[in-house]
């Protein structure tokens, strides 16, 4: 006698939904806006100028759980400059293969050199496609940036950019939605995060 009220409750269910307008998302034609502070794929910001935020002092990669963050940091010099500082990344690797988008690198980096945008599409179809890259993850150049190496144009020490950063932080503005594959060199690297 109890199994008749207990199937009834289930049918109810399947009753209820029967009537209800069907919602159907447009993807991809139209896809669904995310939260403002969507945990998507990274960026690596610039300076105002067009030098790079990343010193290359890996503390994301020490931060990342899921170890899916390879760094290995370069000298600048004043002949040869990529960042502000003593240092820059020499190569800067993040294997999606592995992120768990959980944010703990951008909360480590110093510079705020490494941001997450609103960007979600990066299924492929080699997993080798999956290990971005610098040049991937670099925040494309806006108006009034000089690609590096140059000197630096907005002082005479590093200090001068980091005082000026809440002003002036040489946003990462149109990277979000940019194809990856448009990046300047992608693909044409050998990857080395293959060694994990």
């Amino acid at each position: 006698m109890s199994i008749l009220p207990k199937s009834a409750a289930g049918f109810g269910v399947t009753f209820s939904h029967m009537f209800k307008k069907v919602v159907t998302e447009e993807y991809p034609e139209k896809p669904p806006a995310v939260a403002p502070r969507y945990h998507g794929r990274h960026i690596l910001n610039r300076h105002p100028d067009g030098l790079e935020k990343c010193i290359g002092c890996e503390l994301c990669a020490w931060a990342c759980p899921a170890d899916a963050i390879f760094v290995e940091g370069a000298d600048n010099s004043d002949e040869n400059r990529f960042s502000p500082g003593e240092r820059y990344a020499g190569d800067y690797q993040i294997n999606y293969a592995r992120c768990i988008f959980c944010g703990l690198c951008i909360e480590a980096c110093p510079t705020r050199s490494l941001t997450m945008s609103n960007e979600y599409e990066l299924a492929r179809d080699d997993r080798r496609d999956l290990i971005f890259t610098k040049e991937q993850l670099l925040a494309p150049l806006l108006p009034g940036m000089e690609q590096p190496p140059h000197a630096m144009r907005l002082g005479n020490s590093e200090k001068d950019y980091y005082i000026s950063g809440p002003e002036n932080p040489g946003m990462s503005k149109g990277a979000e939605g940019r194809p990856v594959d448009d990046a300047p060199g992608a693909g044409s690297e050998r990857r080395t995060g293959e060694h994990r």
